[in-house]
């Protein structure tokens, strides 16, 4: 009985958008220098978002900004607030100089 209660007190809380971020969390800078796996975790603020469809964000951690793309998952960030503290996982792109991610899924 104790571990069932050990194990609902750790659980993810907060509203999920696409799947469940998952794997181990990196740094946006470690993104930016081709340091992480081709999938990533990010956790940060979402800076600025798509105005229209809010099909885009910008996500800023501690070591820098990415642009964060939601089309591709099926979901829009709409209805998450500016300065919101998110949780994303997505696949790493790389379109000439600039990277950014394609989520998968957000926790907020």
């Amino acid at each position: 009985m104790g571990f069932v209660l050990l194990t609902a007190c750790h659980r993810q809380t907060g509203t999920l958008l696409g799947k469940p971020p998952t794997g181990a969390q990196h740094t946006i800078l470690a993104v930016r220098a081709g340091d992480t796996p081709h999938t990533v975790t990010l956790s940060g603020v979402l800076l600025e978002k798509c105005p229209v469809a809010g099909c885009w964000f910008y996500l800023q951690d501690a070591t820098g900004t990415i642009k964060v793309d939601t089309k591709a998952a099926g979901f829009v960030v709409v209805n998450v607030p500016l300065q919101s503290k998110v949780t994303v996982s997505g696949k790493v792109v790389s379109e000439g100089d600039d990277i950014s991610l394609e989520a998968t899924g957000v926790r907020y």
